[in-house]
């Protein structure tokens, strides 16, 4: 069978480990006041190229919960995965490991956040889903606005 007769590629999940967590309760003054919180939530994603065919992508969820002034916890988690990536062309390949793979893993980091947080003695925190898909295109469109004025000043 030639290359052109195998259109389509492999790809699997083979690890999935909690890389880095962090939980941290500066002051245990934060317990004597009324629980109104504020959250600062940030997120990010990172690929890394394993070999030939296998990446590492991983999610990180930074919370800071803010009470009454203070800070109340700052829990960081970042979920990695290695994924089996073969056959696969370019353009798929971006939107693959920045989309498709922090989709799958974010489940999983929302659950470590959740339980972090719970181990600290402060009650259920359940992040919002997020899209993937639609960070991953704001992204690329940033990126091509960004070589696009790259481009013009250079012409000028």
């Amino acid at each position: 069978m030639s290359d052109n007769q195998n259109q389509g590629g492999q790809f699997g999940l083979e690890r999935l480990f909690v890389k880095d967590l962090s939980f941290e309760v500066p002051s245990s003054k934060v317990f004597l006041n009324d629980w109104k919180p504020e959250m600062n939530v940030q997120l990010n994603t990172e690929t890394t190229r394993l070999d030939e065919t296998h990446y590492e992508v991983a999610v990180t969820v930074t919370v800071t919960a803010t009470n009454a002034g203070a800070t109340a916890f700052v829990a960081e988690v970042k979920q990695a995965g290695i994924f089996l990536i073969a056959g696969v062309p370019d353009e798929q390949l971006a939107q693959l490991v920045g989309a498709y793979c922090p989709s799958i893993l974010f489940p999983y980091v929302r659950e470590a956040v959740n339980d972090v947080v719970n181990r600290g003695s402060f009650p259920q925190l359940l992040l919002a889903p997020v899209n993937f898909d639609s960070l991953f295109a704001q992204a690329q469109a940033q990126r091509q606005q960004e070589q696009a004025a790259a481009s013009a000043a250079t012409i000028q």
